[in-house]
């Protein structure tokens, strides 16, 4: 990175904050610490940080409260949220409301300083800055999405970056593990979901042209059609 990444990091267990703030601070990143949902989304607005690692389970405001409001202002900032809790469905919430990655306590902070680079890294890709994917131009840098004359809708980072690869093997089987390593870290089941709801968002953004499909070719991975 060229520049010192700034860290918005909420997680309200005192010691395990610290101890995250503190892994982070030798690798370079300046870290925010809060201790509740209020407190990180005052800090939000005061530092705009490069990326949040928020716990989901916080007082005055949970994880998932404050990453839908912090989307409402922006669509593009990396979310990692960080919980014990591991059913499908909070998984899936906490994807469908703007989430970028979700790593489950206890975690080791290779994988949580793995998983930042990762978020961080891939806003500096060299991609075309528009392409053409039907009747819509796709502004990769730009993280925008256009219908014929109509204005541009903002993609969020992940779907940016999903849409690249996707449009990148057009006509052909996007493997799911590769993609999944490549743009998650991991390959698991819960990336997996997380995946599968951003394919969602991207087929809805792309219903005003009928030529084009996202297909999912089950045990394999999916297949943009154009």
């Amino acid at each position: 990175m060229d520049s010192i990444a700034k860290i918005l990091l909420a997680e309200d267990e005192p010691a395990l904050g610290q101890i995250v703030k503190e892994s982070l601070e030798t690798k370079g990143f300046q870290v925010l610490l809060c201790k509740d949902g209020q407190e990180a989304l005052d800090v939000y607005y005061k530092a705009k940080p490069q990326l949040l690692v928020l716990d989901v389970m916080m007082p005055k405001k949970d994880g998932f409260t404050l990453a839908k409001e912090i989307r409402m202002q922006d669509e593009n900032i990396p979310i990692i949220f960080l919980t014990a809790k591991s059913q499908t469905q909070d998984v899936v919430e906490g994807f469908t409301l703007g989430g970028n990655d979700y790593l489950k306590k206890p975690f080791s902070m290779e994988e949580l300083i793995v998983r930042i680079k990762n978020l961080l890294n891939h806003r500096k890709d060299n991609a075309p800055s528009q392409m053409n994917i039907g009747d819509y131009t796709f502004g990769f840098r730009q993280q925008t999405l256009a219908y014929k004359d109509e204005e541009p809708v903002k993609l969020t980072h992940r779907e940016a970056h999903l849409l690249y690869h996707l449009n990148n093997n057009k006509n052909q089987v996007l493997d799911r593990s590769i993609i999944l390593k490549k743009l998650w870290g991991d390959d698991d089941f819960f990336n997996a979901r997380s995946m599968d709801v951003f394919i969602t968002k991207l087929r809805k953004k792309l219903k005003k042209d009928d030529s084009i499909q996202i297909v999912n070719v089950r045990g394999f991975g999916y297949k943009l059609i154009c």
